[in-house]
């Protein structure tokens, strides 16, 4: 008989994938597939029709609507210029703690969801469990669309979807929405004695930029209605963390590119935010153009991710609770798959194993308590699959 791993041992294995963003994850998926035929366990792909990636989803248990979804993400962000203490690529036991990227975000709570699949269809579960693994989460999450429009005439419709990020086992019902735009400021170089003549991208930039601090300050000060008060920061924050462009100090500047990041309290319009950056891209651009007619502003959506919205009397909140046993209301201000699982007909809440506060950090980990915690939620989840 093949053997059934544990759930260390699984994570171990995912772990040693070094699956960013930026790189191929099917070496992961190749063994994900092949362990999971080792157990009898058929398993689908959604294969990225322009990189080296795909997702993988499978069903065990009757074959009939209402499974379980686990839903959870391969890719894991750069290790870069990070000072780890350890190989970041090997699962580390120490201090009571397991180091490694992606033991946290969220190869943990993968390991445990391939642990239940295995242990739900060697049980006869009575109820049938899923499992969707994604790719391309972590630059925006742009991989679980198409996987879950493929899973939907390959498998049955499943009920609930648990999205587990790391939430300490929390069961997080609602989080902001997100969408961004690449800013590419098309400028005129002349010498900077000559400042008039010329428009200097990064300075035109500074204006948009400089809006964002205004809209933030705005959002801010208005008090919130009672659904964005549930979240913290509790208003919709406009945000650019990198900038380049430019030439020389003494030129004014060809280029200048920055993406602009909206998270966005459900309840508000992501579309009207990307109205109102358009609009003021506008009117930028009209002052470029004034004096110098070939300047111009452009601008690409770079990622879109929806809200999660508490559902009312929810299947997946439901279920988690009376799991987990939380009764508390919690939100998140960061984005997951979750809302796009909501927005394909899914019922969907985050719970999973893990602080957010140690994701894509150097020496990222998760504590051997949470682990062990997440590893009770899949037995009991099992248990209840089988009655």
């Amino acid at each position: 008989m093949t053997e059934r791993l544990s759930p260390l041992e699984l994570m171990t294995q995912l772990v040693r994938f070094p699956t960013v963003s930026r790189d191929s994850n099917l070496p992961l998926i190749d063994w994900v597939e092949n362990y999971l035929a080792d157990h009898g366990i058929s398993a689908h792909r959604y294969t990225d029709p322009d990189e080296p990636k795909a997702a993988l989803f499978a069903h065990v248990g009757p074959w009939e609507e209402g499974a379980v979804v686990l839903s959870g993400h391969t890719d894991v962000v750069p290790v870069d210029g990070q000072p780890w203490d350890t190989d970041p690529f090997d699962v580390v036991q120490k201090d009571g703690r397991y180091f490694g990227r992606g033991t946290c975000d969220m190869k943990g709570f993968d390991a445990l969801a391939l642990w239940a699949m295995v242990e739900a269809h060697h049980a006869g579960v009575k109820r049938p469990l899923q499992i969707a693994l994604s790719f391309d989460e972590e630059i925006g999450c742009t991989g679980a669309p198409p996987m879950i429009a493929a899973m939907q005439p390959v498998l049955p419709k499943g009920a609930s979807v648990i999205v587990g990020e790391p939430s300490s086992m929390r069961v997080v019902s609602g989080h902001k929405g997100g969408t961004g735009f690449d800013t590419h400021v098309q400028g005129f170089e002349v010498h900077s004695s000559l400042l008039d003549r010329g428009v200097n991208a990064i300075m035109f930039g500074a204006k948009l930029i400089d809006w964002a601090n205004q809209m933030n300050a705005i959002n801010q000060a208005a008090e919130p209605d009672d659904l964005a008060a549930m979240f913290d920061p509790p208003f919709t924050t406009l945000h650019v963390g990198q900038i380049s462009g430019g030439t020389a100090h003494n030129i004014t500047a060809k280029d200048c590119h920055f993406a602009m990041d909206f998270r966005v309290v459900p309840g508000e319009d992501k579309s009207a935010w990307e109205a109102r950056y358009r609009a003021r891209v506008a009117e930028v651009e009209a002052e470029m153009q004034a004096i110098v007619p070939d300047t111009r502003i452009t601008i690409s959506p770079r990622f879109d991710v929806p809200a999660l919205q508490p559902e009312q009397d929810g299947a997946a909140e439901n279920l988690v609770r009376g799991v987990t046993g939380d009764n508390a209301s919690n939100v998140v201000s960061y984005g997951t798959e979750a809302g796009q699982f909501q927005e394909a007909g899914y019922s969907a809440v985050i719970c999973g194993p893990g602080d957010i506060a140690q994701a894509h950090q150097p020496n990222e980990f998760i504590s051997v308590v949470d682990f062990e915690a997440g590893h009770g939620f899949m037995q009991r989840l099992v248990d209840r699959l089988r009655q």
